[in-house]
């Protein structure tokens, strides 16, 4: 049976786009359409679907205050936003997580990108992916409660005694639902955490300043998006810019500092969590903390692996309940590397418990 989604946007161009798009994958359907916000109050009320296509800016309601609507309404809905990159789109969009929405894919800023195969491709593959990782709990009712990975363990190296009162430094990578999940574990990190964060959230340029100012807004812990040459610093989080790779180099009297490159995507991806990992090979840290959180793909299971030979490593993975995407989590839990498998909310606890506060 055909996924049905609804299309929330107020250009009858942009609605018969997606729609087009929508209905050219066998997967799903789009019939329906809803020109604001207020319409698709109306319909959500009274019909369940399985996603809804959400722009951000819509007369008499925009995307923003239904979600507030039918959080309040206790009304569920899978909703992917779809948001231009201008400064307000990308902050009211970073709020829209915060609300409910599962993810966002970037709005084209003319027809003929709107009806390019780059815009096709990131709602196709966001919504399959969506999708498919909430089929996925439904049909495997085992994996709703958290559980340490069972499988065959890869031997690296993973023992150090350095590594348990050693100066330590936390990896995180996340894409698709990543900005939602992370307003459950940043916001909940001290300002006193004996580490710093380098984080890795696949997004375009303009998006990870305002999700970086948002969260730096919300958590004890100081955020901000990376620049080139900050030095790394305990109780700081620094997110990698979209559109560019962060890495981690060593400097002459032991401290740390952020490197931002240009170089080609891999895989698409750019920033890329794999390369952050990689950098954190020749690092200082006795211990690098890694966490991988919901998305698609298995960006940074190839980086951690490659660490893991030189470098003590200790993995924590989101579960696959908890995931709005099952994929990078997945990835690495199969390596049989991962040493906690958690639930989002547990997160949080879990980067405590191995870094500890100043």
């Amino acid at each position: 049976m055909k996924k049905n989604i609804l299309v929330v946007d107020d250009s009858a161009l942009m609605r018969r786009v997606m729609c087009d798009i929508i209905n050219s994958d066998e997967a799903f359907q789009a019939v329906d359409t809803c020109r604001d916000g207020l319409e698709a109050y109306e319909r959500l009320k009274t019909t369940r679907y399985d996603g809804v296509a959400l722009d951000v800016n819509m007369p008499r309601m925009d995307g923003l205050e239904l979600l507030e609507k039918l959080q309040k309404d206790r009304i569920k809905a899978t909703v992917i936003m779809v948001s231009t990159t201008t400064t307000k789109d990308a902050d009211v969009t970073i709020r829209a997580m915060e609300r409910g929405a599962v993810d966002f894919v970037t709005k084209p800023t003319n027809v003929i990108e709107a009806k390019g195969e780059d815009f096709r491709r990131n709602l196709l593959s966001v919504l399959s992916a969506v999708l498919r990782t909430e089929q996925y709990n439904r049909e495997n009712r085992t994996d709703l409660m958290p559980r340490k990975y069972s499988g065959e363990r890869v031997t690296l190296k993973k023992d150090s005694g350095t590594a348990k009162t050693g100066n330590k430094i936390i990896a995180l990578a996340c894409s698709t639902g990543g900005p939602k999940a992370l307003q459950s574990v940043i916001p909940y990190l001290p300002a006193a955490l004996n580490a710093p964060m380098v984080l890795v959230q696949h997004m375009p340029a303009g998006f990870t300043k305002s999700m970086a100012e948002r969260l730096d807004e919300v958590s004890p812990i100081h955020v901000k998006e990376a620049e080139d040459g900050d030095v790394l610093e305990k109780g700081t989080v620094y997110v990698a810019p979209g559109g560019r790779h962060m890495e981690v180099r060593k400097l002459p009297d032991g401290t740390h500092k952020i490197r931002l490159n240009d170089m080609p995507a891999i895989g698409g991806l750019r920033p890329c969590a794999n390369v952050t990992y990689d950098s954190l090979r020749e690092c200082g840290y006795a211990q690098v903390i890694c966490v991988v959180l919901t998305g698609m793909g298995a960006d940074g299971t190839n980086g951690i692996l490659s660490l893991a030979k030189t470098k003590p490593v200790h993995v924590i993975a989101q579960d696959a309940a908890t995931s709005v995407v099952y994929g990078m989590p997945k990835a690495i839990a199969e390596t049989g590397l991962v040493d906690e498998v958690v639930p989002l909310t547990e997160v949080a606890k879990s980067i405590i418990k191995n870094v500890g506060v100043k």
